[in-house]
């Protein structure tokens, strides 16, 4: 039997770590095939680690001890959390679980505090910290949208910029909706309401009414944004893959002076019409390469959604790759009968 003891600071944390009715322990008993138990001693308290397996003892520890440096920093650690560490450790990039840190982003009117939750998160923050532009591609749940707002707040609220700008292109998710009533903000508002619920939680709804009032928050559709340069700006482009690359290009070419602008979006998501190019996708083809502008890829990992949202993405991901192997198949056996068949005309 292996063993592993890692020593907890206080019984709380070890409560957090256990999780509600011990099921932060379960899942991590069940994943490395471990048992768990807490030891109380003079010398202070630990959780103990055991099971037949050398590897999976060693692994299981490394995701308790960065659980209880998350501890601290939390009022309760989330079966989302324990199942990050778990998918990390597992691919061999445990030691990458430091890289996170401590770094709070913005509080929301709540108090709560906004960090990156997983390392692809803290990267894509990094890469906005360190670039005036940065496209950020993934699937959906990876907080690309909500960090990128984040941001924008926290610029706000420490003058690095004078207004916020949210866009994205007015495209309906594979149905029609037909004419909207009312002015243009009202036909607008249902394809910016995600934009408008991440400045509501960051903001509150009286903060932000007030805001766009003076003109330091605007949100306008795709289309609005030609013609204008936008100074002292952080400007964010939502749902990037359903802009064409003419308009990709149009909102890349609006960044003024002092500026900064964030593209985000899901090249498996595109709602443009079939046989139409994904801006998204020429420009991360385009600008890879080019100083001062960041391309940050997400992977299912770094979904922070209910724990079944990565699964069906891994699930649609294994469907897609499936489909793409016959299709291959399907034109190889086409290209050889029609070389056969040349072959016979010429005999």
């Amino acid at each position: 039997m292996n063993r592993k003891i890692i020593k907890i600071d206080d019984a709380g944390s070890i409560a957090k770590i256990f999780g509600s009715f011990d099921r932060n322990a379960q899942m991590l008993e069940a994943h490395f095939s471990v048992s768990l138990r807490n030891r109380e001693s003079e010398a202070g308290d630990s959780i103990v680690v055991e099971g037949e397996n050398a590897d999976a003892v060693e692994n299981a520890a490394r995701c308790i001890a960065y659980l209880a440096e998350l501890a601290p920093k939390t009022d309760v650690i989330e079966e989302q959390s324990v199942q990050y560490a778990m998918d990390t450790v597992a691919a061999g990039e445990g030691e990458t679980l430091r890289a996170l840190g401590d770094a709070c982003i913005c509080l929301t009117t709540r108090g709560k505090p906004i960090k990156a939750k997983t390392v692809g998160q803290k990267q894509y923050v990094d890469a906005i910290t360190n670039n005036t532009i940065v496209l950020g591609v993934g699937p959906a749940g990876t907080g690309k949208t909500f960090l990128a707002v984040a941001m924008a707040v926290r610029a706000l609220r420490e003058k690095k910029v004078t207004r916020i700008i949210l866009t994205r292109p007015a495209i309906e998710a594979g149905e029609k909706l037909g004419f909207l009533p009312g002015d243009l903000q009202s036909k607008i508002d249902p394809y910016l309401r995600p934009l408008y619920d991440a400045l509501y939680e960051m903001l509150g709804m009286e903060t932000y009414q007030k805001l766009v009032e003076k003109g330091a928050i605007e949100i306008a559709p795709l289309a609005y944004m030609r013609g204008r340069t936008l100074d002292d700006s952080f400007i964010i482009l939502d749902e990037a893959q359903n802009a064409t690359p003419e308009q990709m290009k149009m909102f890349l070419t609006r960044l003024g002076f002092n500026s900064k602008a964030v593209v985000t979006g899901d090249l498996t998501q595109t709602d443009l019409p079939r046989g139409q190019k994904s801006g998204l996708s020429t420009a991360v083809k385009i600008l890879s390469g080019i100083e001062d502008i960041g391309i940050h890829y997400f992977s299912e990992r770094d979904v922070v959604r209910h724990r079944l949202v990565q699964k069906i993405i891994q699930a649609y991901d294994r469907y897609d790759r499936e489909m793409e192997r016959k299709e291959a198949e399907r034109r190889t056996a086409a290209r050889y009968r029609a070389e056969r068949d040349l072959k016979k005309q010429e005999k």
